[in-house]
C-alpha cells in the first residue's frame, strides 16, 4: 500500500537527514521505523496502564516510595541473575 503524507520543512529535512546519515536507506524507511516504534510505545503504555488498573482497587500501601524502588531494585537483580 503506498500512502503519501505532507510533512511541514523542519520534519521532512529531519526525515532526509535520516538517511543522508546512513540512519536508514531511505525516507519511507525512516518514517516505518519511527511509526514501529510509536506502535511499540503504545503498547507498553497500554500493558503499564492494565498494571495501574489492576492494582487500583487494592487501595493503599503501606510502603513507602523508596519500599517501592528498593523492591523493585531487588527484583530487577534477581531477574538478570537468572537469565
Amino acid at each position: 500500500m503506498t500512502m503519501n503524507i505532507s510533512l511541514p520543512d523542519p520534519m521532512k529535512e529531519w526525515v532526509e537527514a535520516q538517511s543522508r546519515s546512513g540512519r536508514s536507506s531511505n525516507a519511507s524507511d525512516s518514517v516505518r521505523d519511527l511509526i514501529r516504534r510509536d506502535q511499540e510505545r503504545a503498547d507498553r503504555l497500554g500493558e503499564l496502564q492494565a498494571l495501574v488498573d489492576a492494582g487500583t482497587p487494592r487501595g493503599n500501601s503501606d510502603r513507602t516510595p523508596d519500599d517501592i524502588r528498593r523492591l523493585g531494585r531487588d527484583k530487577l537483580v534477581a531477574a538478570t541473575k537468572t537469565s
